[in-house]
């Protein structure tokens, strides 16, 4: 088995290639670049993805803070009152599943969708709880994990002139958690962020009085200086850190990958199809990175954390269909009916999922609490066999009672359909061995 070494206690709490990729940060570098590159190119990668893949690519739709799936897609019309939700089961496009009317246009696509009702673990915080998700393992100090972004961005490496590992609006999944980071990998495998607007890129744009002259004439300056060092720093750093400093300048300078953010490319008709909320626009960016070559997208919508008035918040917010069910709703079954009609769904992996369930009794004030031992999972495209539910839950929701699914099977499943071999064996400067996962299976049925 091929072992790869990295330490295990390399964080990217420091200089990200977000900050790199800035422009203003970019032109003034300097001297510098060796310095700041050494923090980027601890390792070089070699490229693992089996040609036994069925996705090319995978986007992550994370609903951050802890869908409810009594109220969305595993509703209990029979259960008493104060577990019951005041929404109403609908039926859908695949024969005997139904989900929350506030879902209309999702249960037209149900077809191309594997719903896992199933899902089931003991983490009820949103930082350990995205990160077990988000990781495959059980959070530890001991060990910094990757994402699995972040694994699949190192598995298949870096072509083309987009990052691999692309988030929207940006990786800031888990609070204060790193779930979305590279954990032990370089941090040259974390997400590249778009920033807050995903219409507008800002490490693309030039600032105000900045011709892109100018950043070509420092560049050339750059390799001039930087030839110099090589006479006393020639090593793996060394070989590696052009790599990243090349991947920068290409995404600065190529109009294939401005022409991905560009939305004046896309037509009035598709634009109006997906909406224009913050996800519905993330989930347009996200299919055209697809398509431009990128192989990981995670897509964040936050405000999932229903703790009050849970009925009013999900199908309405403060305007009508402006709730989080109808946004989601919106951009969700046009992300996936987009990517059939492109010839992308089969490969493409799509993933619905938020950190954990919610409680299945109604509190006090009307919400839902944390409630990790039940969940859902959405997988639509990448080979997997729509149209099926996994598993299924009790009566009133509490607990699986069939085919439980752990987040090590989730993410055992998701890097197998991308063609990476979740035991794949890294190893630590102490000889640690350090597996991609530790544990966690193929969910069965699914393909």
């Amino acid at each position: 088995m091929k072992n790869e070494t990295f330490s295990p206690n390399c964080r990217c709490d420091g200089v990200s290639r977000r900050d790199f990729l800035h422009l203003g940060v970019l032109t003034t570098l300097g001297l510098s670049l060796t310095d700041l590159l050494r923090l980027q190119a601890q390792s070089a990668a070699t490229p693992g993805s089996s040609s036994s893949a069925r996705a090319k690519s995978c986007i992550l739709i994370w609903l951050d803070g802890g869908p409810s799936h009594l109220d969305t897609f595993d509703l209990k019309p029979d259960a008493p009152s104060e577990v019951r939700s005041q929404f109403k089961p609908i039926k859908t496009a695949a024969s005997g599943i139904e989900i929350c009317e506030h879902l209309p246009r999702t249960s037209e696509v149900m077809r191309d969708v594997a719903l896992i009702r199933s899902l089931t673990h003991e983490l009820g915080n949103h930082d350990t709880g995205a990160r077990f998700l988000l990781t495959g393992h059980r959070p530890t100090p001991a060990v910094d994990y990757p994402s699995l972004g972040s694994i699949v961005a190192h598995e298949t490496g870096f072509a083309g002139t987009l990052p691999p590992y692309v988030a929207i609006p940006n990786d800031g999944v888990g609070g204060s958690s790193g779930a979305a980071k590279s954990g032990y990998l370089p941090a040259a495998y974390s997400a590249f962020s778009v920033g807050n607007d995903p219409s507008r890129v800002r490490d693309l744009d030039a600032p105000e009085g900045v011709r892109f002259e100018r950043t070509e004439r420092r560049r050339q300056m750059l390799e001039t200086l930087d030839g110099f060092s090589r006479y006393v720093e020639e090593g793996p750093v060394t070989q590696n850190r052009d790599a990243f400093y090349e991947q920068a300048y290409r995404l600065l300078s190529s109009p294939q990958a401005k022409a991905a953010f560009d939305f004046s490319k896309e037509k009035p008709g598709t634009r109006e199809r997906y909406g224009h909320s913050r996800i519905a626009t993330s989930c347009l960016l996200a299919r055209r990175l697809v398509e431009a070559g990128a192989r990981f997208i995670t897509v964040v919508d936050t405000g999932w954390d229903h703790h009050n008035q849970i009925f009013r918040e999900l199908p309405d917010s403060r305007f009508p269909g402006s709730g989080k069910l109808p946004s989601l709703d919106r951009a969700y079954a046009s992300l996936v009916t987009d990517l059939r009609e492109r010839g992308l769904l089969d490969s493409t992996l799509v993933v619905l999922m938020g950190e954990f369930g919610r409680t299945p009794k109604i509190n006090a004030i009307g919400g839902r609490d944390h409630w990790p031992r039940a969940g859902f999972v959405c997988l639509a495209g990448g080979g997997v066999k729509g149209g099926q539910v996994i598993g299924a839950t009790n009566a009133y929701g509490e607990v699986p009672v069939d085919r439980p699914v752990s987040p090590p099977d989730l993410a055992s499943t998701i890097l197998k359909l991308l063609g990476v071999d979740p035991e794949k064996e890294y190893r630590a400067p102490n000889g640690r061995p350090l597996k991609i996962l530790n544990e966690g299976g193929f969910i069965s049925g699914l393909v």
